[in-house]
């Protein structure tokens, strides 16, 4: 067989099942090969950013590697910004990129690149594959390191003449290092730290974001008073339900240090310690309040799920508690002016049991979190990264991972055009995501933080790339144009309506909700 049918084989046997490919000339024996591994399932994104971003949210929702397929290094290059928020949401995707032939390197051909240098900053693990004898046991390497705890970003060059040599057969998978168990002194030292306390917290981030980490911790904080709070850009949370209330960690530094105020103990699970986003003036980077201790329970490669029962344990928790799930009655009409928090309300009244939401909606999405709080149960993505455009792509591949659940987008315009062409994949693929789009017409984020700088009333050349009103964006149009059905709503009334609508639909649909301040 070839090596470029040895590597999907391989790929194959170790789990993986579908490949997010944009290929070009140098994968081409990888693309025949696809036709002789069917268990590999090929999805074309039409732009390599859809295609990394949809790796990252098959990734989250199905916990096991996806492929994706890129074409040489400008190919990679444009799969790089949804590849940085995979590796903050230590996702493991595995990405093959193809590469000129061994022999046709030394020429400099226009699309030849240092592909290794580009993979690198994003990746964990990177391998330029010298020859196709080699070819399989280097992709099982890939994906072994891409599993390895807590998961993460590799990327496999394969040259084209590797990719069409004749080889032996596929590799056996490489055998996968467990999540490392906490040592129970750093069990007992966060026990001690916590207990008779009521001015701790446990940060959780990762793992702990599970059912099994939540409950675990719930019992630590009825055992102690301690508070919950998970990192501000989880990669997965489960929420809703009877699952534990779990605050989120805010986004701009002051109103942090305002959350984090009055703790000495902060005791992290999976997360790192809480830093600024950005460096600001007169602001720390390390955001815990000064004086307070910072105790590491769990890192994101360890036990994270198995470290927190034992500081249940540890500090003589009983069973775990459970919150009261709120019965869901019929909402009340909606009605009014669509602003941000009523949108939010309605999207968090709305939304089915299981559902998978997608968070990228930016600053028009704030009050959503603490609305959806009760809602039935449901799992929570955000924007890992920061790097902006994951939304469409990333609730392509959580659908795609989940076919048997409805995919929310909660989705601000601005971010939004960085990967539309997401929307074609959905249509093609009969995807059951619903992209509510917040349209206020801006980058309002960059409008808050002018004002932050001291400048609330920009000029006009400022104020002119912070505003997407000139002309303003048609979402119905757009999405029509790439085969979604699409509604746009300017009121609570018709948004309510077009929600509901569109999450019975059984594929891809658009609500475009005009807030009532767009453009402004």
């Amino acid at each position: 067989m070839t090596g470029a049918e040895a590597v999907l084989r391989t790929a194959a046997a170790a789990g993986v099942e579908v490949c997010f490919a944009n290929p070009g000339t140098t994968e081409m024996a990888l693309v025949i090969a696809l036709d002789h591994v069917p268990s590999i399932r090929a999805v074309l994104g039409l732009f390599e950013g859809v295609c990394s971003g949809a790796a990252d949210g098959y990734a989250r929702m199905a916990r096991r590697p996806a492929l994706t397929l890129l074409h040489l290094g400008p190919g990679f290059a444009n799969a790089i910004a949804n590849l940085h928020n995979a590796r903050r949401a230590h996702s493991p995707v595995v990405n093959l990129v193809g590469d000129q032939a061994t022999w046709h390197r030394d020429a400099d051909a226009p699309l030849t690149s240092d592909i290794a240098s580009l993979a690198r900053p994003v990746s964990r693990w990177v391998r330029e594959t010298r020859a196709a004898s080699q070819i399989a046991q280097d992709a099982a390497d890939a994906i072994a390191a891409a599993l390895e705890p807590p998961g993460g970003v590799a990327t496999l060059v394969l040259p084209s003449d590797c990719q069409e040599g004749e080889v032996a057969g596929p590799a056996k998978p490489t055998a996968l290092r467990a999540a490392r168990p906490v040592p129970t002194e750093r069990v007992e030292a966060a026990a001690a730290a916590l207990r008779g306390r009521s001015n701790g917290a446990i940060h959780l981030g990762g793992a702990a974001l599970t059912e099994r980490g939540q409950r675990a911790a719930a019992r630590v904080r009825a055992a102690t008073g301690c508070r919950l709070f998970s990192e501000c850009f989880p990669a997965r949370f489960e929420r809703g339900g009877d699952l534990p209330d779990v605050a989120r960690l805010p986004y701009f530094p002051e109103r942090v240090a305002s959350f984090l105020e009055g703790l000495d103990i902060i005791v992290l699970a999976g997360a790192p310690e809480p830093v600024a986003f950005f460096g600001y003036r007169g602001m720390p980077s390390r955001l815990s309040p000064p004086g307070s201790r910072v105790l590491t329970l769990a890192a994101a490669e360890d036990d994270v799920e198995g470290a927190l029962e034992a500081l249940a344990d540890a500090v003589g928790a009983l069973a775990a508690p459970t919150a009261s799930p709120t019965s869901r009655a019929e909402p009340p009409r909606a009605s009014g002016a669509l602003t941000p928090d009523s949108v939010a309300s309605v999207l968090a009244s709305l939304q089915p049991d299981g559902a998978i939401v997608v968070d990228e909606s930016a600053t028009t999405g704030l009050g959503y979190f603490p609305a959806a709080a009760r809602a039935p149960r449901h799992s929570f993505l955000t924007l890992t990264g920061g790097s902006i455009g994951m939304g469409p792509a990333c609730a392509t591949g959580a659908a795609i991972a989940c076919r048997d659940r409805v995919v929310i987008n909660f989705q601000g315009d601005g971010g939004a055009m960085y990967t539309p062409q997401a929307l074609w994949t959905q249509a093609r693929e009969q995807l059951r995501v619903v992209t509510l789009i917040c349209s206020n017409r801006a980058y309002r984020i960059l409008q808050i933080e002018s004002a932050r700088a001291g400048v609330p009333a920009p000029g006009p050349q400022a104020a002119s790339l912070t505003e997407l009103s000139r002309p303003p964006l048609d979402w119905v149009h757009l999405a029509r144009g790439m085969g979604v059905p699409a509604t746009r709503a300017g009121s609570l009334e018709s948004l309510e309506d077009a929600l509901r609508r569109a999450i019975a639909e059984q594929g891809p649909h658009v609500v475009e909700a005009v807030l009532s301040d767009a453009g402004r």
